[in-house]
Formats: structure tokens, sequence, C-alpha cells
């Protein structure tokens, strides 16, 4: 039995005289099927939709034969995400996450039996660490739950359901073939713009206005994520002996930090997600008592007692300090560190303190030689920042600087000073200029 028609299993599949896959399905069996596998909602959105333009190129990769995605939600338990005792919070996300992805896998399955290739990428952990501290994500499902009309994204950039809220979670599954019905985006956005994610968050990085201050989250509120562990890896590493550990690290820090070792990562904060009170079903409560309302769900969770993780010299920490002066402030080491100059370039924007930016406007090119070639311009000014690819316009400084010695600075492993006597850096205009913009980050 050399030749592969002759193989017993490829005899016996052409004796079923199996019939072609399908190339589409119908949506409204589609629909049927996703709800019986246990999916709160669903919808449906076209690999070649304009939305998918930012996820397609990694959609391919990881299933070239994606022709449309299925978006699911998955409901939390309102009251548990509410509790101002986190491990009640922190289960629901844990336990929540785990039936997206076996909702995920049963609908596979399914579309199996029909003869439907399918793949569900997980909804959250494991990630692609190799990649890290850039995108290890899979796949960005929040865009995909707008376009497939699961909800908006809220002010506090989480989407909302229009009768859930934003106590879902969400997941989606690759199919290779077309639906005959695609979904599309809700007419209209459920946040109620109450702001009341703003007054809960307890880093500030919520902002009245639309803004948001990345770095001031995720440095809080995924603590016990990735950078969060490499900074105590590092903290460990940096101690002589274990007095000097404790006298950075507490007993309870310690063993928080195990647990989610042992359990899952827990978020310290996602209190924007507790105080919402929009979607049709849990805005009951906020209609009928505004003022009781806050008391109950918002007011314990600005009044506890917490230590709060903030960087030195952030927004984040001026704000706890002033705001919730009976919060334990704690200085922790960077998070946003790249380890590429693209990374260094994408993750300015999440970096940018805008309240360490006051008063400053200015324009900076940026010229980076040796093994990874980059220019780029970035504009601060009225406490926004702006970065382009190129060197655009004219400039108030010019920086030009190695690759590999400027990542070094980044990583605090260099001095610019030393930088600048060694000619790794050079700069063209105002020194002060160069100064303020460090200013702007942590």
């Amino acid at each position: 039995m050399n030749r592969l028609e002759d193989h017993p299993t490829v005899v016996a599949n052409k004796a079923k005289n199996n019939p072609s896959p399908p190339v589409s399905i119908d949506a409204l069996e589609l629909h049927r099927l996703c709800l019986e596998a246990g999916a709160a909602d669903v919808g449906f959105v076209g690999l070649n939709r304009p939305e998918m333009d930012n996820e397609r190129s990694d959609i391919l990769r990881i299933f070239p034969a994606t022709r449309s995605l299925i978006c699911i939600v998955c409901r939390m338990n309102p009251e548990s995400v509410r509790s101002p005792a986190r491990i009640m919070a922190n289960h629901e996300f844990h336990a929540t996450g785990d039936e997206v992805n076996d909702v995920a896998r049963r609908i596979v399955a399914r579309l199996s039996e029909l003869g439907i290739r399918a793949l569900n990428p997980p909804m959250a952990f494991p990630m692609e660490m190799d990649k890290f501290p850039g995108k290890m994500w899979s796949i960005s499902l929040k865009p995909l739950a707008v376009a497939a009309g699961l909800g908006h994204m809220g002010l506090h950039r989480n989407v909302i359901h229009p009768k859930f809220g934003n106590f879902i979670l969400l997941g989606t599954v690759l199919i290779d073939v077309a639906v005959s019905e695609e979904s599309a985006p809700i007419d209209y956005n459920p946040c109620l713009t109450c702001k009341l994610c703003v007054a809960a968050c307890p880093v500030g990085a919520i902002s009245p206005d639309g803004e948001f201050n990345f770095s001031s989250c995720y440095t809080h509120n995924y603590r016990e994520f990735m950078s969060g562990f490499t900074d105590w890896v590092e903290v460990i590493a940096g101690s002589p002996n274990p007095v000097r550990y404790r006298d950075k690290v507490s007993d309870s820090e310690s063993a928080s930090m195990w647990q989610s070792l042992a359990f899952g990562p827990n978020y310290k904060a996602a209190y924007c997600l507790s105080a919402c009170p929009a979607g049709e079903d849990v805005i009951s409560p906020f209609l009928q008592d505004r003022s009781g309302f806050i008391s109950e769900v918002v007011k314990p969770l600005q009044q506890k007692e917490e230590t709060i993780y903030v960087q030195p010299r952030s927004d984040a920490e001026a704000y706890v300090r002033k705001r919730f002066p009976h919060k334990h402030v704690k200085q922790v080491g960077a998070v946003l560190r790249p380890v590429s100059i693209p990374g260094f370039i994408k993750l300015m924007r999440h970096g940018f303190q805008p309240g360490r930016s006051k008063g400053l406007s200015a324009r900076y090119h940026f010229r980076f030689t040796g093994q990874q070639p980059a220019e780029c311009t970035v504009t601060i000014c009225d406490q926004k920042i702006k970065v382009e690819d190129g060197l655009q316009g004219d400039c108030d400084i010019r920086i030009t600087a190695s690759s590999r010695g400027w990542l070094r600075l980044l990583r605090k492993e260099a001095s610019i000073g030393w930088l600048l006597m060694t000619m790794q850096v050079r700069i063209w205009g105002n020194p002060k200029l160069l100064a303020a913009f460090g200013n702007c980050f942590p």
C-alpha cells in the first residue's frame, strides 16, 4: 500500500460519497446554534467589511480560511462585579471568561459536524507572550463586537450591550463560510455619559472629556498581570535578603501575587464596570433612585481603603494623593517598557501624561539609526500628544539616536548624559525641550 489513494481511510471516505463542504450558512440557523451553545447574544461580520481592516491580517495569520466571524457575548453577574470585595468580581471575570471559551468551543464542534471549518481564539489568556509588550492578543474583540451590533464603546472604553450593559465578556469564532445575513452596528450608543466611571476610577484614568490615560489604568488595575509581574520579579532579584524584600513588598502583596499565579491574575479595580448603570436589564435602580445608586454602588468603591499602584511622577500619583488621601499610594517600576524602536513609537501615546505636559508646546523630530532605523514626528501641545511617521514639517528640536542606545535609555540601563557624551544621542535645538519631553512620561 504505497499510494495515498489506497489507504483505508481514503477509500472509506470516498465510499461515503461526502458532498462538498457548504460555502454559506443561514444566519437564522447559525444564530439559533450559537444561543443553544450558551451565548447570551451573537452577531456576524464578514471578513471583508471595512471594520475589519485593522484586524484582517491578524485573523488570516491564525486562520487563513476565514470568511466570516461569529461574535458572541456571555453575561456576568452585576452584583458580583459591583462588590467592593474584589475577589467577588475577579471570580466572576474568570468564571465568565471560561464560559465564553466553552461556548465558543461548542459552537466550533457543532459547525464541524455540519462540514464547516471553524476556530475559536481564546477570549483572553493564553496570549502570545513572545510579542510582549506589543499586541499579544490574537484579535481585538471590542471593535468586532461593535461591528456585529453587540453594543458600542462607552466613555470607559468598554463595550456596553444595549440590554446587558457592560456586564459582558466577549468571544469570537472564525469560520470558512459566508453568513447569509450579516449584522450591523446598533444605531445608538447605550452609554449614558453619566460619568460615574470617571468618579469611581481610583487612578483618574478616565477623563470627563473622553480622554483616557492608558498607563494609569494599566499600572494599577493590571498590577498582577504582565508588566506588574516582571516588575515584581525585578524587585525580588534586586533584594539582597528577605528583610530588604519585605521593605519593598508586604506579605499581603506577596500572597496576592501567589493567588494570581495559582488561580488566575486578579484585577485590582475595574471599578468603571462596577459603576456603569447602562443597559436595559440593569438601569432600573439608577433611574429609580440615582443618589441611592451612587451611595450603594459608587461610594463604597471610592471610600475603600486599599493600595493604589502608580508610577513615580505620573498623573495617577498626583490624582490619588489629592482625590483619595485615605488610599495608600505605592510607587512601582515601569510597566510600558519598549523592547524595540517601533514599540517605543507606538507606546508613546499610551505612556503620555497630560498633566505633566502643561505649558509645553513643541514639535520633535526623532531619527533612529542602527539595527532599527526609523523616523517619527512627535507634537505635544495643549496637553495632547500626536505621533506621526516620518519627519513632518519644521521642528523645535531634532534628536538623532542609535536605536540600541535609545532603548538602553528607556530601560534605565544608560543615562542621557552618557549617551550624549558617547555621541549615541545627538540633539539640535534647545536641550530643555528634551528634558521637557522626558517629563511627560513616568
